[in-house]
């Protein structure tokens, strides 16, 4: 695929339909659907690809960009394409985009490579703007609950790294509940609030709902934005016929075998069916279920393609 060397983005891309929604009660409006770079934006993607698929979002009014330190593969490689990206395309637009990243797991070898400890979390957000060529990210998040550091350590480098201009806005990433509340008080204190909660989200997967995360965020002001909201393509029409030979479950690749058991494909099918009824497809429809949820600010989807994007944000 082709592209030319000077992008200029789609002058209709606010106008296109796109909703914006409010993240808690902050300032922040995210767009309703997210790109998420997790996969198809490494090192082992074609970049013309990956490049065409982020004109796409853009020009389609996504201004949220969702990273990680570790996200690839290889680790970093999804960083240094949104650098890359950045130089050859968005660096006009910088104020129009909302980027963010994230650590937690596992990136560099030995004991301060991972988790939450001041070190590896400070390391972490300088390597991280190097690699996308940013002066500061919009959002940092702690991408993970450690259990063996103070929440007191990991928390108040969050704040200092704000404090030091290396991030605008902090962010928490699949914390158990009374540590969110705790986090939520400890920041609150040092007024840089909490202004989202990432966590995974889908109408097969509903913890966040039932262990009431969702809630505590919505009474508190928090921002939630769901990541893997089509559970992995199983919430698309990928599977009700079986098994591609090129999907993830054929590939056992995130996905096993054994998950499409006889009572999920019915439950599919039967979504499936009501999505149609509406004149929708199973991905719309389950989509617009997550956003429906009182409290939820935004979807992650990811993409491999422009054509798979333009199905994920067409609901």
């Amino acid at each position: 695929m082709y592209i030319q060397n000077s992008y200029q983005a789609d002058e209709n891309r606010y106008s296109c339909g796109m909703q914006y929604n409010r993240c808690g009660k902050s300032g922040v409006l995210l767009p309703k659907v997210s790109l998420g770079f997790w996969h198809n934006f490494g090192s082992v993607d074609p970049f013309e690809r990956s490049r065409a698929i982020t004109h796409y979002a853009f020009d389609h009014g996504i201004t949220h960009f969702d990273l990680a330190n570790n996200y690839g593969p290889e680790y970093g490689s999804a960083e240094e394409t949104l650098g890359r990206l950045m130089d050859m395309d968005f660096r006009p637009y910088r104020d129009e985009l909302f980027i963010s990243t994230k650590a937690g797991y596992d990136m560099w070898p030995g004991p301060y490579g991972e988790w939450g400890s001041r070190k590896y979390l400070m390391a972490s957000i300088d390597q991280s703007l190097k690699r996308m060529h940013l002066d500061y990210v919009d959002l940092f998040y702690s991408h993970r609950f450690d259990p063996d550091t103070p929440m007191e350590e990991t928390l108040q480098a969050l704040v200092d790294i704000v404090r030091a201009g290396k991030a605008l806005y902090i962010g928490i990433s699949r914390w158990p509940l009374e540590a969110l509340k705790f986090a939520y008080t400890y920041l609150k204190e040092r007024d840089v609030p909490l202004l989202i909660f990432q966590d995974k989200l889908n109408r097969l997967d509903r913890e966040p709902i039932d262990n009431g995360t969702l809630d505590f965020c919505h009474q508190n002001g928090i921002g939630f934005i769901s990541f893997s909201p089509l559970a992995q393509g199983l919430l698309t029409d990928r599977y009700l016929n079986g098994i591609p030979k090129d999907s993830r479950m054929a590939q056992e690749k995130f996905l096993k075998h054994d998950m499409l058991t006889p009572e999920l494909l019915s439950q599919l099918k039967t979504w499936n069916t009501e999505a149609e009824a509406e004149g929708k497809t199973l991905a719309a429809k389950s989509l617009s279920w997550i956003l429906e949820q009182q409290g939820v600010t935004s979807v992650i989807v990811g993409a491999s393609s422009t054509q798979q994007l333009a199905k994920n944000i067409t609901f």
